[in-house]
């Protein structure tokens, strides 16, 4: 039985060191605090977990709060702007609801469950603040070292990646106030998030601790600034007058909600400082010996856009997925920085670019974007959802012309289907469960394409035709249409985060992936359970995607469980028991 350490007890170490028990590795956890202690101490952190990262939580048994903790059903966004009386009132506002509802548990309960789980599991549970000499016992008597731990002497095993890394210094000032009493949003349970344009930002979310539901209240002021207020803030109550006080000068509208309002516990705030940064994964030891760094020891984003549990949870899936796919062979340094680049294209870099995006003044067409989602509802829950999957806003986010034709594009679909959502008609469509291929090929100029699709369909079976259907707007299908043979890979149901790989914007979707040239040239992945090798024959036009139709050449068909994809979730298949 292979031997893992683990240093660091947050979401990204623990959630690892859990979802590798159960793929019976034998795991070590070190932990700075006992679950006692985590539970009477400090907040940690303002978390807010959105669907893919709790699916992900879900996936090994660890939403132990589903019954009790609060939804997060949506998120409204309030510009500030002046008023007559010379307060600030709310201009811009919109309001989007999530596909699946988000969640927020305190921390402290959170890991100091897991922390229980993992020992009751079979886990063994370290408590000590290991340094470099502890990292070199664990590296002798284990197979593989991750360092979860974000801050300490260890931390700097990481070098500072510069061409990674927008900011050298803090860009915000951090606040977090943990509350109860606050009245209920007018739009419901959501993510209230206000911009006073140059001051600051504040956002508000209901959330479960220890003493039951409560709301969370996040403070971002720009250094300098008069919401960068918390340097003389020491005792609790301070704290909470502090947060109130600058929701009466800046907010309002949301001091209304707040009249009542007290503090969770003696540990319910937090004040602080983060310097965004990208670092290298790969450390080494005083004997030579790497170690691997995960979540915020490697990728650390300013908690303005909410996701630093989201990454950390997503980051745990990613290196399990390729833990898992490594076997019996060595973990290199080679492996080490394969599995981080893995992570970094298909999730970290989209949501470093994005977050970043926020910390500075927003470009003309971000405003222009803004006022469109107050007016088209289609297009603000696009925008409420990204925050899902930070993915979705690449390319458009950054680039004006894009965002023009996806403001158009919802406007036009506003007024020519009779008034209904699209987000709505695609949540209905989604309702219909399908596999998940990757479609590939090669092109003209033998550069290789590929992407995600799940509207791979049977045709006929004399002769052998099989369709798919890409957008004509994603970037690779100019490279489909121009070539004469595609291929499909049905993907299995370890091979999510192929997935997600070949769905992200990436300069080299390939990059890490185990292929080999098909027959015609096209790429064939690996370990998939099917995969059919065509010629394209008929390119059909249909709306906004493409119809290709193609004769199947050859196929191969391994078998075993497939990726399953509904109601925009990844799920598993499994025989219906009444069969």
């Amino acid at each position: 039985m292979r031997k893992i350490a683990i240093v660091g007890a947050g979401q990204s170490g623990t959630q690892l060191a859990l979802g590798l028990l159960g793929s019976n590795y034998q795991v070590t956890l070190v932990s700075e605090r006992s679950a006692a202690e985590l539970r009477g101490g400090r907040v940690l952190s303002s978390q807010c977990m959105f669907e893919t990262a709790l699916q992900a939580e879900r996936e090994l048994g660890l939403n132990l709060w589903d019954e009790e903790c609060p939804p997060v059903s949506g998120i409204s966004f309030t510009v500030a702007e002046p008023g007559g009386s010379g307060r600030p009132q709310p201009g811009l506002i919109w309001r989007a609801s999530l596909d699946g509802p988000g969640q927020s548990v305190d921390q402290r309960m959170k890991i100091s469950a897991w922390l229980s789980l993992f020992t009751s599991r079979g886990g063994r549970l370290v408590h000590s603040t290991a340094g470099v000499a502890e990292l070199e016992g664990l590296a002798a008597s284990h197979d593989l070292v991750i360092i979860a731990a974000g801050t300490g002497t260890i931390s700097r095993l990481f070098p500072r990646d510069e061409s990674r890394s927008a900011y050298d210094r803090p860009q915000r000032s951090l606040a977090l106030t943990y509350v109860t009493g606050m009245a209920p949003s007018p739009g419901g349970p959501q993510v209230s998030f206000n911009v006073a344009p140059g001051i600051g930002e504040y956002f508000s979310f209901p959330a479960l601790t220890m003493s039951g539901p409560c709301d969370i209240m996040v403070f971002e002021g720009v250094p300098g600034g008069p919401m960068d207020y918390w340097g003389g803030v020491s005792a609790p109550e301070e704290h909470l007058a502090e947060s109130r006080w600058i929701l009466d000068r800046f907010f309002p509208w949301e001091a209304d909600r707040c009249r009542d309002i007290r503090l969770t516990d003696d540990g319910g705030t937090l004040r602080g400082r983060v310097t965004p940064a990208v670092r290298h994964p790969v450390g080494f030891l005083p004997s030579g010996t790497p170690v691997l760094g995960i979540g915020d020891a490697v990728v650390l984003n300013d908690p303005i856009t909410g996701q630093g549990s989201n990454t950390a949870a997503k980051a745990a899936s990613f290196y399990l997925s390729s833990i898992l796919a490594h076997g019996g062979a060595p973990f290199d340094a080679g492996w080490m920085a394969g599995t981080f680049e893995s992570y970094w294209r298909g999730w970290a870099r989209w949501v470093t670019d994005w977050t970043n995006s926020f910390l500075v003044p927003p470009a003309p067409h971000l405003a222009e974007l803004a006022e469109a989602a107050g007016r088209l509802p289609g297009l603000a829950g696009v925008i409420a959802n990204g925050f899902d999957d930070p993915r979705a806003f690449f390319p458009w986010w950054f680039d004006a012309a894009e965002t023009k034709r996806l403001i158009a594009s919802h406007a036009e679909a506003a007024a020519g289907t009779g008034g209904f959502d699209p987000r709505e008609l695609r949540r209905a469509l989604g309702q219909y469960a399908t596999g998940v291929t990757v479609v590939t090929c090669l092109g003209p100029d033998g550069a290789r394409s590929g992407m995600t699709a799940n509207s791979f369909a049977s045709v006929s079976l004399d002769p052998p035709l099989v369709l798919w259907c890409p957008a004509k707007s994603a970037p690779s299908t100019p490279a489909f249409t121009a070539a004469t043979h595609f291929a499909v890979n049905v993907l299995g149901s370890a091979q999510h985060h192929l997935s997600r790989q070949f769905a992200s914007p990436a300069e080299d979707k390939f990059a890490g992936a185990a292929v080999r040239p098909g027959a015609s040239g096209a790429p064939l992945l690996e370990d998939t359970v099917a995969s059919f090798e065509c010629r394209t024959v008929a390119v059909h036009d249909a709306g906004d995607h493409l119809i290709m139709v193609g004769e199947v050449e050859g196929f191969d068909a391994p078998g075993g469980p497939p990726l399953v994809f509904h109601s925009g979730l990844y799920h598993l298949a499994t025989r219906h028991p009444d069969v």
